[in-house]
């Protein structure tokens, strides 16, 4: 059964399931008052979540006019419906936090940091409603502390990082309180000897690396510059190491998690190797904040490589591109990363790069851009490697690094393609970005394909993505409000997902699933594994204040 088909017996399913109430805003809260949807407010400029870093999916689905009263919602075995503080009460709970941390910047009812902290440029999933307040916490026991005011309350809790997340992950559609982890970003200690560091989440992993390289040592992920470590864990990022170093559930040893009822827990201790109980750490990342907000994190830490190096080669078209990315690969040479930028992409940096990327006239055809990391006898050898394995696929011209200004003037090109893409958006029209990810030998087919797709819409469509572990992203800019073209740029992003799980791949490589994919994840593992999740979310968080509304529905009675 194809997925196409799958989703429809999955809707019809959903229904049966369904009793019939749905679960929408503005709704009436257990004292019988009414919740008053936040007014459309004007939307600032976000100057530093412009850099998206890697296009992850930003909602795979038509979720703008989401307002809380999309519920198609299977029942659950409690058979106890959600309800939430009225505004009045969430207020009153703001209120209350503020007077208890005591602090004048420990909140704020600001409508241009709301706004802020409740909409998003970059993500195609929207919601009309805002949260009532920001909170800054800046220890655990702070957190602690605002949990469970929370949860006396009946208040929605929302995480907040930095808030360059493209899958709505931070937006609050149910309202609540926002807590923003902005000032909690300390170094709690550095274990050298160990390899390993222990970081509040609003640390950036930039900072974080630029802090202790003196040590030889650093944190191999790299998404969006902007990125703090604790958004990382929510989503499970990875960036265009992944590659070489995997994503950010391979580089985290433990967790200090604030459950939904003000609890604080540790995952496990800090040795590298453990057997002992479950794994919670691997719980909690990825989860989005659904199921804990991480306050402290452990994070493995690698050596610096003595040397790196970079490579930069064209292709006639996006097949041959794809198919050299997946010869590469499988033949086992070590790269640190291998990313692809099609025609468009090419044509922007020619166009409107920074003076370092237009020092070079690039070739406007499809290219990849491999970087190269260890010893600089094996670079060299590697370098060599790759030019002999990509000849079968009539590349173009081969560039590689000769000196370390070369190699960043090179990898500037891939840095700063999407920050330039979207700096050239055209007045009225909107981003609508999203990825798969599919097994290795299936990755060409499912580019060319998507590819020649979005080339008939007659509109900026552009494919780029970390090809080194499977991983495209496909980017559009359409006009919201013509009907026609917003269905067809939404039917290529449908038959897209659909395409990569008839080909056993997956509907989120990164950036998780937010507001945006949670239709996607029914088609992908089905209504029983979903189940699963929700057991698992009701049984650390039985009012769904963390988080609602992402990953899954809620519950209904």
């Amino acid at each position: 059964m194809t997925p196409r088909i799958l989703r429809s017996f999955q809707a019809a399913a959903r229904q049966c399931f369904s009793t019939g109430r749905t679960y929408s805003l503005p709704f009436t809260s257990h004292h019988g008052k009414r919740f008053a949807s936040s007014t459309t407010r004007s939307r600032p400029s976000i100057a530093y979540t412009v850099y998206l870093g890697v296009m992850g999916g930003a909602g795979a689905f038509a979720f703008q006019h989401f307002s809380g009263d999309w519920s198609r919602k299977k029942q659950t075995q409690e058979n106890d419906a959600i309800e939430y503080a009225s505004r009045a009460q969430m207020l009153n709970a703001a209120m209350e936090i503020s007077q208890t941390l005591n602090r004048e910047d420990s909140i704020s009812y600001d409508e241009d940091v709301i706004e802020h902290h409740g909409h998003s440029e970059w993500s195609t999933a929207k919601t009309n409603e805002r949260p009532v307040a920001v909170v800054y916490p800046r220890t655990t026991e702070e957190v602690s502390l605002i949990a469970q005011i929370c949860s006396a309350h009946n208040v929605p809790m929302v995480p907040f990082g930095a808030g360059s997340s493209v899958e709505g992950n931070f937006l609050a559609p149910y309202s609540g309180i926002c807590i923003d982890f902005s000032f909690m970003d300390k170094i709690i200690a550095f274990h050298p000897e160990d390899m390993d560091v222990v970081v509040q989440p609003g640390v950036n992993w930039v900072d974080l690396n630029e802090q202790i390289k003196h040590a030889g040592l650093f944190a191999p992920l790299d998404p969006s510059p902007t990125a703090q470590i604790g958004g990382m864990v929510s989503t499970n990022c990875s960036g265009t190491n992944a590659m070489r170093y995997g994503t950010m559930k391979d580089w985290v040893v433990n967790l200090t998690v604030v459950l939904a009822d003000g609890s604080v827990i540790k995952t496990r201790r800090r040795p590298r190797k453990t057997s002992a109980g479950y794994n919670l750490t691997s719980l909690f990342v990825g989860a989005e904040g659904t199921l804990g907000m991480v306050t402290e994190v452990t994070l493995k830490l690698a050596p610096i490589p003595e040397d790196t190096s970079v490579a930069v080669v064209s292709f006639k078209d996006i097949r041959e591109a794809a198919a050299a990315a997946s010869k590469i690969i499988r033949s086992g040479t070590q790269l640190a990363a291998l990313e692809l930028m099609d025609d468009l992409q090419m044509q922007v940096i020619n166009r409107h790069g920074s003076a370092a990327v237009r020092k070079r006239k690039w070739d406007e055809s499809p290219t990849l851009f491999m970087k190269f990391s260890g010893t600089t006898a094996a670079i060299q050898s590697d370098i060599s490697r790759v030019q002999q394995l990509i000849k079968p696929h009539n590349p173009g011209n081969f560039h590689f690094a000769k000196t370390k200004q070369d190699e960043q003037d090179l990898w500037a090109a891939r840095k700063e393609a999407l920050f330039t893409m979207v700096s050239i958006r055209k007045e009225g029209t909107v981003l609508w970005s999203t990825d798969v990810a599919v097994p290795l030998s299936r990755l060409a087919d499912i580019i060319d394909i998507s590819k020649k797709e979005c080339s008939t819409l007659g509109i900026f469509a552009s494919v780029v993505g970390h090809v080194g572990d499977g991983n495209f992203h496909v980017a559009m800019f359409y006009d919201p409000n013509d009907a026609e073209q917003k269905a067809s740029v939404s039917k290529v992003v449908h038959d897209m997902m659909d395409r990569a799980l008839e080909m056993e791949g997956t509907v989120s490589g990164e950036h998780a699933i937010g507001l945006g994919k949670k239709d996607c994840l029914v088609s992908e593992l089905g209504l029983e594994t979903i189940d699963v999740m929700r057991k698992l979310k009701r049984s650390v968080d039985p009012k769904w204040l963390l988080n609602p509304g992402k990953v899954f529905d809620l519950p209904s009675s």
